[in-house]
C-alpha cells in the first residue's frame, strides 16, 4: 500500500518532466510572472523621462522661458454713451438715462519688421541638457491712422492724451536690457503692469504686458501714419516665435545653431544655410494670410495660436524608444521561450523551470541596461551594448544547459534576427504596423512548419 502511495508522486513528477503540455503551461506561466519586473523597467523609464523633463524645467525657468513677442499694439481710450435704466427713488419707476463709459480700442501696425539675431547654447545638468538662447531683436514699422468705424458703439471722444503703446511677451524674466520704443524720434520706455493670473488657467501660454506712458497726442497717428522702431534683448529657452500683427509683417532669423526646426502656422519662404552651420530665415506674412483684423474694440486677444517661429529645443527621444522598446518585451520574452521549447521537445533535453527563470531574467535585463547605457550615449549606441551582451550571456547560458554548440548557434542567431527586428520597428513611423505585422506572420510560419512534427499526445 505504501509503494503504491509512492508511486503516484513520482508518477506526477515525471510526467511534469516528460509531458509536452506542462511544459506549455509552465514555460507560459513564467512567461506571464515575468511581466511583472517588465512593468517595473516600463514605470522605471517613465520615471526617468520625467526627470529629465523636471531638470530641463528648472534649467528653463532659471535662464528664460519660451520667448513669444506680441505687439508693440496701439491702445487708445474713447468715450461712449451707455444707455442705463436707473430707478427712481421717488416714483419708483425705471427711467432711461445715459451715462459716459470709458472703452479701449487696440490697433495693430500697418507695417511691422522684425530682425533678430540668436545665440543658442547646450547647458548640461548631470546627465541633462537643454538649449538655451540670448537674442537680439530690432523692431521697426509704422502705425496708421486710426480707424474707429468698426467699434460697437460711436465714440463721442477720442482721448488721444490717454494713448499708450503696449507690449506683450511670454517671458518677462529674460528680459535683460531696458525695453524702449521710439514714436517719431521721441523715446517712450516700458514698464511691466500688473495682472492677477488665474494659476489653474492652462488654456493657452500666459503672456505678460508691458504699456509706455501716455504717449503726447503730437507723436500719434492723428493725421499721419506714425513710424516707430525699438530693440529687444532677451534670454529664452526652447523656441522664439512672433505673432504677426503687422497688416504686413516680415521677419528674418539668424542663427548659428544647426538643427533648426521652423514652427507655428506659416513657414519661411526661404531657409539659407550659414556656411553650413546656423541659418538665416525669412518670413513674409500679409493680413489676408491671417484670420483676424488689425483693430480690436473688445480687449486685445489671445492670438498665440497664430504665432511662427524657431524651435531650438533638443531632441531627446531616448526615452520614448526606450519605452516602445520595453513594450515588445512580452514578444521577446515569449518567443525565446518558445525557442527553448521547441529545441527542448525536438531534442528531449531536460530545461528545468528555473534556467527558464534565469533566461527571461537575462531578456530582462536587456531594458534596464538600454535607459542606463542611452543616458550617457545614443539609442544605437546603447542598443548594440545591451543587446550583444544579454545574446552572449543567454547563448554561453544555453551552452551549459543544452551540452553541445550546434543549438546555441542557434538560439543567437535567433536573437540577433529578433533584437534586429525590433530595432528596425522603432525606427519606422509610418510602416511599423505594416513591418510587424508582416514579421509576426514570418514568425508564425516558422514555428507553425518546426512544430508539425512534434508529437503533442505526449
Amino acid at each position: 500500500m505504501d509503494s503504491q502511495k509512492t508511486q503516484y508522486p513520482n508518477r506526477f513528477i515525471q510526467w511534469l518532466k516528460t509531458s509536452i503540455t506542462a511544459r506549455m503551461f509552465m514555460v507560459g506561466f513564467l512567461t506571464l510572472i515575468l511581466l511583472i519586473p517588465l512593468f517595473f523597467v516600463q514605470d522605471l523609464i517613465q520615471e526617468r523621462a520625467q526627470r529629465q523633463e523636471e531638470v530641463v524645467s528648472e534649467i528653463n525657468e532659471k535662464w528664460g522661458e519660451e520667448v513669444l513677442i506680441y505687439g508693440p499694439v496701439l491702445k487708445i481710450p474713447y468715450m461712449v454713451s451707455v444707455k442705463q435704466a436707473i430707478q427712481n427713488k421717488e416714483t419708483k419707476a425705471f427711467e432711461t438715462q445715459y451715462i459716459e463709459e470709458e472703452k479701449s480700442a487696440y490697433f495693430f501696425p500697418k507695417e511691422l519688421n522684425l530682425k533678430t539675431h540668436v545665440n543658442a547654447e547646450i547647458k548640461n545638468r548631470s546627465i541633462y541638457k537643454t538649449s538655451v538662447y540670448n537674442s537680439e531683436t530690432h523692431f521697426e514699422g509704422s502705425f496708421a491712422i486710426p480707424d474707429f468705424s468698426d467699434a460697437p458703439a460711436e465714440p463721442n471722444q477720442i482721448l488721444w492724451e490717454k494713448a499708450r503703446v503696449i507690449f506683450q511677451t511670454s517671458n518677462l524674466k529674460g528680459v535683460n536690457e531696458q525695453v524702449i520704443i521710439k514714436l517719431n524720434g521721441n523715446s517712450y520706455p516700458f514698464s511691466s503692469k500688473y495682472e492677477k493670473r488665474n494659476p489653474t488657467d492652462l488654456s493657452h501660454l500666459n503672456l505678460f504686458t508691458m504699456e509706455t506712458t501716455f504717449v503726447k497726442p503730437e507723436n500719434l497717428p492723428q493725421e499721419n501714419t506714425m513710424n516707430f522702431e525699438m530693440d529687444l534683448h532677451i534670454n529664452g529657452s526652447e523656441q522664439l516665435r512672433f505673432i504677426p500683427t503687422g497688416k504686413t509683417t516680415e521677419a528674418q532669423v539668424t542663427s548659428d545653431w544647426e538643427t533648426n526646426n521652423f514652427t507655428g502656422n506659416y513657414l519661411p519662404h526661404n531657409e539659407d544655410k550659414l556656411d553650413g552651420k546656423g541659418f538665416d530665415a525669412k518670413w513674409k506674412v500679409l493680413d489676408i494670410n491671417r484670420p483676424f483684423p488689425q483693430e480690436f474694440f473688445q480687449g486685445l486677444p489671445n492670438l498665440t495660436e497664430f504665432a511662427f517661429g524657431v524651435n531650438f529645443k533638443i531632441p531627446v527621444d531616448e526615452y520614448q524608444k526606450s519605452e516602445r522598446t520595453a513594450k515588445y518585451g512580452f514578444l521577446v520574452i515569449g518567443l525565446t521561450f518558445l525557442i527553448f521549447f521547441l529545441i527542448q521537445t525536438l531534442s528531449k533535453i531536460h530545461i528545468h523551470p528555473f534556467q527558464y527563470l534565469m533566461i527571461g531574467l537575462a531578456l530582462i535585463m536587456f531594458y534596464t541596461l538600454l535607459i542606463s547605457i542611452s543616458e550617457h550615449s545614443s539609442y544605437l549606441n546603447a542598443y548594440l551594448v545591451a543587446s550583444i551582451a544579454v545574446i552572449l550571456l543567454i547563448s554561453l547560458y544555453a551552452r551549459s544547459i543544452l551540452k553541445n554548440i550546434k543549438f546555441p548557434a542557434f538560439i543567437g542567431f535567433s536573437l540577433t534576427l529578433l533584437y534586429s527586428f525590433i530595432y528596425v520597428i522603432i525606427q519606422l513611423e509610418n510602416y511599423a504596423l505594416l513591418v510587424g505585422s508582416i514579421g509576426l506572420f514570418i514568425i508564425l510560419a516558422l514555428v507553425m512548419y518546426v512544430s508539425r512534427k512534434i508529437d503533442w499526445n505526449s
